[in-house]
């Protein structure tokens, strides 16, 4: 999930490791040889990820593998964000926003064709948004709820209406919901994603890789890498390794940050340090005893040392936020000052409730920094006067269903890696954290509704007030960490959308 993954609402959980990689001897696709690892006239990459996807629909599958593979490689947008976090022309060359701010009328390009031949329309664009609201399963999907008609004005001209004014609409259009989909290309959406990116799908060899071709017929800049493959490893040890002995060409999000020491003082390698979306957050259940009850979560964000954490299990690097904001969406505010670390405070608070009578459930998913997290977290909180069960879930699947789906847990951990998913994450009673604040639900609804302005001014109260009410603790921020043969360019300083974009990349 940004569980977020998630990935992005639901579907915005786990922060995947990328990793890139380079196979000697492997040709291109249209059957060309290529150079070796590092050859400046290679033109295969593979990259290596920590979590494989459970499926290849994000329409009913959470999760940010598979956006992370798949979205503005295969699947492309109207809209996307660029590094500065700005909207900026995908499949639509220009839009225009009425002066009620409820009807969006979008320019499309005219030569896009989908990865099965046929022509992207604007009839295409609006099957793809009015099927996210009938089709779509996923909690991500509310997003696309605020739209009362899409419809063609001609073969490269759309118009979207909106029921209400809504600030996060046009921007939820550069993440997955905003996946531009064939009619005729739906049918196997899990096996054989259809789209008109600058790749195509290859293969998918189960708990092993995912394989992706240039597309010889895209529409746009054609990408640099011909051949790409996705390769799943769950041992990050396993991929310094790789880099180490020249067999891959880039480790895209480090999953053992105090390993970077072996790369910094080599010249053959750059890092990279940036930032992401990833806030990791120790999640409650607040639907039921004992995380519905407000002291037991504060005595949980009192007990934990943000900082010892940050330096134990992550060494040291990633930011500590205090809320469900990172510093680049224009609504950052630091508070983490909200529940400084006060053992004795927690002690009190757990000896007031008697929380310590029953061990609480922290279930984490299969994932390093998760993982890592998890044994600090038991031990500050014993501490502190609690008794901890953890228990690790195989991710993604058992912890997709145990914890995520069916909210059996007390606690877990997982980096919610979909921008700006503060609303879905706690905005919906329905997601894993089931949290329901009627306040909450109305401040956020009136940001959406606002100026930006008041959008910006409504978000703080939001930000602010969730913390205020411990409805989770924010471990910390992520870190993109990068490590990568020198000659490798294009890869992003800040990872702050739900992509891997490949056609970004290219080798000097």
């Amino acid at each position: 999930m940004k569980p977020s993954r998630f990935a992005t609402a639901a579907g915005s959980v786990l922060l995947l490791a990328v990793t890139a990689a380079c196979s000697a001897g492997s040709g291109t696709s249209d059957g060309t040889s290529t150079t070796g690892p590092g050859g400046s006239g290679d033109t295969s990459l593979t990259v290596g990820l920590v979590a494989e996807p459970v499926s290849l629909d994000f329409t009913t599958k959470d999760g940010a593998a598979i956006p992370q593979a798949l979205l503005d490689n295969v699947y492309e947008t109207l809209v996307k964000v660029d590094q500065s976090g700005e909207l900026k022309p995908a499949l639509a060359t220009a839009w225009q926003v009425s002066a009620d701010n409820k009807t969006y009328t979008f320019d499309l390009v005219d030569n896009a064709k989908f990865t099965n031949g046929t022509a992207f329309t604007a009839k295409d664009a609006a099957f793809s948004i009015n099927r996210v609201k009938s089709d779509w399963t996923i909690s991500l999907k509310s997003a696309m709820d605020v739209v009362a008609e899409a419809k063609p004005l001609s073969d490269t001209q759309l118009q979207v209406t909106l029921s209400k004014p809504s600030n996060n609409w046009l921007y939820k259009m550069s993440t997955r919901i905003g996946a531009m989909m064939s009619e005729t290309g739906v049918t196997d959406l899990a096996n054989e994603p259809v789209g008109t990116g600058p790749y195509v799908f290859g293969e998918w060899k189960r708990g092993d890789s995912i394989n992706l071709k240039a597309n010889p017929d895209y529409w746009g800049t054609k990408p640099f890498f011909q051949d790409v493959t996705f390769k799943y490893f769950k041992d990050p040890s396993a991929l310094n390794n790789a880099l180490l002995t020249g067999t891959i060409d880039v480790v895209g999000t480090v999953q053992a940050p105090e390993s970077l020491q072996q790369f910094e003082n080599n010249d053959k390698y750059e890092i990279t340090e940036g930032t992401t979306n990833g806030e990791v957050v120790l999640s409650f259940n607040n639907g039921k005893a004992p995380m519905n009850d407000l002291k037991v979560r504060q005595a949980v964000r009192y007990a934990i040392n943000h900082q010892a954490l940050l330096d134990t299990c992550w060494a040291g690097r990633g930011t500590l936020i205090g809320s469900m904001v990172p510093p680049t969406d224009p609504w950052y505010e630091d508070l983490t000052g909200l529940y400084p670390y006060d053992v004795d405070k927690a002690k009190a608070l757990v000896a007031e409730t008697g929380v310590a009578a029953k061990p609480l459930r922290l279930r984490v998913p299969s994932l390093p920094y998760a993982t890592s997290c998890g044994q600090v977290v038991k031990s500050q909180l014993e501490q502190a006067g609690f008794k901890v069960a953890l228990d690790t879930l195989e991710f993604p699947a058992v912890w997709l269903s145990t914890v995520f789906t069916d909210a059996d847990y007390d606690m877990s951990i997982v980096a919610h890696v979909e921008p700006r998913d503060l609303p879905a994450v706690f905005g919906n009673p329905e997601y894993y954290t089931r949290y329901d604040n009627k306040q909450l639900q109305a401040d956020l609804a009136a940001a959406d509704a606002g100026t930006p302005e008041e959008q910006v001014t409504l978000m703080k109260k939001a930000a602010r007030e969730l913390s205020q009410d411990a409805a989770a603790d924010f471990l910390f921020l992520q870190p993109n960490l990068m490590v990568a043969e020198k000659g490798i360019t294009g890869l992003p300083k800040n990872a702050i959308t739900e992509s891997f974009r490949l056609s970004d990349l290219s080798r000097g």
